[in-house]
């Protein structure tokens, strides 16, 4: 076993991924479980890692709808523990391979900053390329991502520990896959381990992994000076309509590498606003696309009448508010903050 095996099973590794694992979940019972008897339940954990014992739980699967229907899938606590320290080993690493204007689960990125990354181009550029990738997280294959971390990671234990957690993942997202075929493919491509449970920290992580190599094709290759990801959502800026054509073809044949499609990507000025993360981003400000104004107060409205018949307490009514007031706060959205809130009397 390695070094960097070591200290992922250190017990202060764990401690801290522990830490990390409960944020936001403390009230849940397999968390108050878990923090009950926190120490021997790390020990415990740290002793199944270093003696190859340990084995993923079962998944909890259920649905989002908003903004659309997702599948998630939740792992027991016990193993989000190891995601987290996983990643508190595997990230410092790769956060010196990744480009700057990749903007998804990062530390000091995040929606804000691609929304303020990509009001910067739109002011510098006259067209943008619009892009996002067709069913991401269903599509991950699993032999091209380990492909990624292995180039990079010599630590066969830890290894051990990347493919058992990819293996617990196969089928996650197999109800919500549609088979997509690739130049070369035999009758054995369906049978291609795939998919990334929506939910793991790894999976986020990973997401990034994944399509790293394509973040520097942008850069090195077609040498956009204005480009910015956000998991799956992807933005090219230029002056020429005419680049943006070309690159549009290189991007779809870079993807198809990755087996992955993209939704028709469209070219358009982006004096007519760009949709981003939830916004229309123009070069002079950023307004937020009514229908997350409408599924907010959709979500408010059911919390409004929880709290009215004392079913849930003022508190989690007052923290959906700010949050989403913060939020919406990013577009110039006060009549529409107003408007929202204002409807119910608190």
């Amino acid at each position: 076993m390695g070094e960097e095996f070591d200290k992922f099973c250190s017990f202060i590794n764990l401690y801290n991924a522990y830490r990390q694992a409960r944020k936001g979940k403390r009230g849940k019972a397999s968390v108050a479980a878990f923090e009950f008897n926190q120490e021997e339940e790390l020990i415990k954990l740290r002793d199944e890692l270093r003696g190859g014992e340990w084995k993923p739980g079962a998944y909890s699967n259920f649905y989002i709808h908003e903004p659309k229907k997702r599948m998630i899938s939740a792992a027991p606590f016990r193993d989000r523990v190891v995601h987290h320290a996983l990643c508190n080993i595997l990230e410092p690493d790769w956060e010196r391979r990744f480009i700057f204007d990749t903007y998804a689960n990062r530390k000091f990125k995040g929606t804000h900053q691609a929304l303020l990354r990509a009001n910067e181009y739109a002011k510098k550029f006259r067209y943008v390329l619009q892009c996002d990738v067709e069913q991401f997280f269903p599509s991950i294959d699993h032999e091209i991502l380990f492909g990624k971390i292995s180039a990079h990671l010599e630590d066969e234990a830890l290894l051990g520990i990347v493919k058992l957690i990819l293996e617990s993942g196969v089928g996650a997202q197999t109800e919500t896959y549609e088979m997509k075929w690739f130049e070369g493919d035999d009758l054995f491509a369906p049978a291609r381990p795939r998919g990334l449970p929506i939910g793991n920290l790894t999976s986020q992580f990973w997401g990034n992994v994944y399509l790293s190599s394509f973040d520097h094709f942008a850069k090195r290759e077609l040498r956009a000076e204005g480009y910015i990801r956000y998991v799956d959502d992807f933005l090219l800026f230029s002056n020429d309509k005419m680049v943006l054509r070309e690159w549009k073809e290189k991007v779809i044949i870079r993807m198809s590498k990755l087996r992955l499609t993209l939704h028709e990507p469209q070219i358009f000025p982006v004096e007519t606003g760009i949709p981003f993360l939830g916004f229309r981003v123009y070069p002079t400000h950023r307004r937020l696309k009514k229908k997350r104004g409408i599924a907010f107060q959709r979500r408010f409205r059911r919390l409004h009448q929880q709290w009215r018949m004392r079913e849930i307490e003022r508190r989690r009514l007052d923290d959906s508010a700010r949050s989403w007031a913060a939020h919406a706060a990013w577009g110039d959205t006060y009549g529409l903050r107003r408007s929202v809130l204002g409807r119910f009397l608190l």
